[in-house]
């Protein structure tokens, strides 16, 4: 049996907290990032907010959304 997916709201009454939707990273054509596995780069194309392809000297990797480990530099 699978989990629904439905979006499960806060309710005030609560006693727990609500969760912090983490801010969405956005990068642009020049930006310098650095990425937990690959190093260093440099974003040379964009896939609107869904992905980035990143030059990172020896190689290119196409990185998707939520881009996980990926930071501004």
């Amino acid at each position: 049996m699978r989990k629904s997916e439905a979006v499960r709201r806060h309710l005030p009454t609560s006693p727990f907290k609500a969760r912090i939707e983490a801010p969405r990273k956005h990068f642009a054509i020049g930006d310098r990032v650095t990425h937990d596995a690959y190093g260093l780069g440099r974003v040379i194309g964009a896939e609107g907010d869904t992905a980035v392809l990143v030059d990172f000297g020896s190689r290119q990797e196409r990185i998707t959304e939520p881009y996980n480990g990926m930071f501004n530099l």
